[in-house]
């Protein structure tokens, strides 16, 4: 088991936008690589990025929620 940390202080979002599909829900297999949420920080947006491949078990922050620099967003399996 591994997870995914935060590169950077911000808000974490699952989904591109208000209006699409989140970009992975957990039960979803992923890739090393792979967009997985976004990290907005003033009004730029940064992709995070699985940095393993492996299925999501568990998103550790809510979907809009402020996160630290290392904190744990995702759990994979």
């Amino acid at each position: 088991m591994s997870t995914i940390p935060s590169p950077l202080p911000g808000v974490f979002y699952r989904r591109p936008s208000p209006d699409k599909d989140e970009y992975v829900t957990e039960g979803d297999a992923v890739t090393e690589g792979q967009t997985i949420g976004l990290i907005e920080v003033m009004k730029n947006f940064t992709e995070l990025k699985a940095t393993a491949s492996g299925t999501v078990k568990e998103f550790l922050v809510e979907d809009s929620a402020e996160v630290s620099v290392g904190q744990d967003v995702v759990v994979l399996e």
